[in-house]
């Protein structure tokens, strides 16, 4: 790959041999690639290799001129060295990060993914006060089909021409997304304005101004006199006595005038949209045709632990998506989740225990190289205890080319030299396993920034998994309470961001990386990911050096990943519905004995047990077990087999018989010799009726 970086007429500092030293391929360095040098650009695309172009500024420009070129590059990358380096008070500093966002850049793009089609006729329902809902149609009626739902009149009321069909009348609701919009509303206002020619005559009639200029009469005001029916004559538009009946239509675009959306989430439909920006209106316009986008996740319904025999265990994907995109399925034992509303943001993959959901764009393995690469690079280059600062590629990356800026300007610090951006889809779409990967291959820190533009429960959700983090590395020695290593940076201005990367990461605040630099790789399983993290964090626990080392570390249950079982020997009959209902393997029967066996490492603290279990007789306990018995099958519950009474073979536990036996004991069905065949088998039951002289037989 043919590199070229640009130093933006020598308003960043480059080092082009600490660069070249850590890059396998030959670097080429410029002052003004996009003037006065911009030959030198297009020979490079004319090699017939890849070509990575370090400016983002004027990659419209770049790109524009391999066309015109027709140039030869099969792939021309871009990746930004000046806001997120160079421009900044540290810019003579930044050699190890820039080196790193280089070597990060020539990486493979990521695996193509499966697309989620839409497809736009252009059907645009509008939806607001009549006067506002025509004059927005009149700029978009040359290129959609419009439709108006009238909220009421507005101020000037509706043109005299009618030039746009009208609906009125109470929303029932408003479901679907771009393409698939269907409208349910109750026409329960006595004039059907299908059948209305706005003659305006009930208008003129009406004693008591309750007829607008939107044609519904304003029930609240009407004392009855019906003068407007009879205004109305042979046209018969106004009847007071019409049963309202819901009535449905399909629009393939929606765009809304009032002031409260129709959808009470975060995150709205694709093509959907409020307000009439010039934004909005542009996109409207440009809303007909076909359209894709990626496929976001990938859902393993045998890693779901959401639900069993129709109980619900977790459902942290359903609470957490902004978009209600995710929905319970009790019948099927699964979630179902709506590609089409979903949003891309991967919180459910975040919040997901067990790794039945997973992020596909990305994936979880691919953002893990990408870390890795950018942590190993920088250390290579000379730099040490590096921050990772995740952020999102719209509006956070937009804060972070705003700091460059101000930097450069010198109002601003701008980003640290230790510092390094990494822009995701979505900043909810990493978690812990992605933290702890960071951590282990050099990280100092993780920051997460937070613009104001996440839902609430991503916060919510990611702030339960820095919860499980720190308490997990507290409680292993690796850093003393408060020193967060993972937390947020929220900051919706770029004063705020510029604040807080000072106070977080400079001066006394600056952390030391703390854990030992690890060989293992994210993979495409979270727990195995998880378990390779773990693993290495306990080989290098300072607490476990100590001889007086823990056995079990308690962690916070909201988000809990890992722990234990406690059961009630007393209540618990060995009936094994638990662990029928276990997702994970956690808990299991013993096919030789009446026992209940566990593997802590399998549990995934999901609740599933707790709430299959007939007696009540289970609780979580959310921890980590420091030693070896985490990995190990232990008992615990264990009863004497009960035998049959007639044949003596063992059929079931002795508490699970005496607990039917008590609670049948007053059951008029149960009694006699009735009762006494509750302590058989199967065989010796059938045998026993048929031999009974007591027993009347239909032939």
């Amino acid at each position: 790959m043919t590199t070229l970086i640009c130093d933006c007429n020598q308003t960043l500092p480059l080092d082009p041999k600490t660069l070249a030293r850590n890059l396998a391929d030959p670097i080429s360095s410029h002052t003004s690639l996009c003037r006065r040098e911009v030959g030198e650009y297009l020979k490079a695309v004319q090699g017939g290799g890849e070509v990575l172009v370090a400016c983002t500024q004027e990659q419209r420009l770049f790109g524009e001129l391999a066309v015109q070129s027709q140039a030869k590059a099969s792939v021309i990358k871009f990746v930004n060295l000046r806001e997120t380096g160079g421009w900044s008070r540290e810019g003579h500093l930044a050699a190890p990060k820039m080196a790193a966002l280089l070597a990060a850049a020539h990486l493979p793009d990521p695996d193509p993914v499966p697309t989620v089609t839409y497809t736009s006729a252009g059907r645009l329902l509008i939806i607001g006060p009549l006067d506002q809902a025509e004059a927005v149609a009149a700029l978009l009626a040359d290129s959609l089909d419009v439709t108006l739902f009238a909220q009421g009149p507005g101020h000037a009321g509706g043109a005299q021409a009618r030039r746009f069909p009208v609906l009125a009348g109470r929303m029932v609701k408003l479901d679907g997304w771009l393409g698939h919009f269907e409208l349910t509303w109750s026409p329960n206002n006595p004039i059907d304005l299908d059948l209305c020619t706005r003659c305006n005559a009930c208008v003129e009639a009406c004693p008591e101004q309750a007829i607008g200029l939107d044609y519904q009469i304003d029930m609240s005001r009407c004392d009855a006199q019906r003068l407007c029916v009879k205004s109305c004559g042979a046209v018969g538009a106004i009847q007071f006595d019409r049963a309202p009946q819901e009535e449905t239509a399909g629009f393939d675009l929606v765009l809304d005038l009032r002031e409260h959306s129709a959808f009470m989430r975060h995150a709205t439909p694709q093509g959907y949209f409020r307000g009439a920006t010039p934004e909005n209106l542009l996109r409207l316009r440009d809303g007909v045709g076909e359209f894709e986008k990626p496929k976001f996740f990938v859902y393993q319904h045998k890693l779901c632990a959401h639900s069993r025999n129709e109980q619900v265990g977790c459902q942290a994907c359903v609470d957490i998506c902004s978009a209600e995109a995710i929905r319970s399925d009790k019948t099927r034992q699964q979630i179902e989740v709506n590609p089409h509303l979903c949003v891309g943001c991967g919180a459910c993959t975040t919040v997901c225990p067990t790794g039945a959901l997973t992020y596909a764009y990305p994936k979880a393995h691919e953002q893990g190289r990408k870390l890795h690469t950018l942590l190993s690079t920088y250390r290579q280059a000379g730099g040490v205890d590096p921050v990772v600062l995740l952020h999102s590629q719209d509006v956070g990356q937009q804060r972070i080319e705003e700091l460059g800026r101000a930097a450069q300007l010198r109002v601003a610090q701008g980003v640290p030299a230790h510092v390094i951006p990494v822009p995701v889809w979505h900043t909810a779409s990493l978690g812990l396993d992605v933290w702890l990967s960071a951590l282990g291959h050099g990280a100092a820190q993780v920051l997460v920034l937070a613009t104001g533009e996440e839902a609430p429960q991503y916060i919510d959700g990611l702030q339960a998994q820095m919860n499980q983090l720190q308490a997990l590395l507290e409680g292993l020695g690796y850093v003393a309470p408060g020193h967060a290593l993972v937390q947020w940076v929220r900051a919706s201005q770029v004063t705020e961001l510029d604040a807080e990367l000072q106070r977080l990461t400079m001066g006394t605040n600056r952390l030391k990386a703390v854990i030992p630099v690890a060989t293992f790789e994210v993979t495409a399983g979270k727990r195995s990911t998880l378990e390779l993290a773990l693993a290495h964090l306990l080989d290098h626990a300072p607490v476990l050096r100590r001889s007086d080392a823990p056995s079990e570390l308690p962690l916070p249950s909201d988000g809990a990943l890992w722990g234990s079982v406690n059961v009630n020997a007393g209540a618990c009959t060995l009936c094994m519905s638990c662990v029928s209902a276990c997702p994970a393997g956690a808990l299991q029967d013993n096919p030789e004995a009446p026992q209940l066996r566990f593997v802590e490492k399998n549990c995934v603290q999901c609740g599933l047990c707790v709430k299959t279990c007939p007696e009540n007789a289970l609780e979580l306990v959310p921890r980590l077990l420091l030693t070896r018995e985490r990995q190990q099958v232990r008992v615990l519950n264990e009863t004497q087999p009960y035998g049959c009474v007639r044949c003596g073979k063992p059929f079931g536990t002795l508490k699970a018989v005496e607990a039917m036996l008590s609670r049948l004991s007053g059951h008029a069905m149960f009694q006699g010799p009735a009762r006494e065949r509750l302590k058989m088998c199967g065989d010796c039951r059938v045998i026993d009726i048929y031999s009974s002289d007591d027993e009347h037989k239909l032939l």
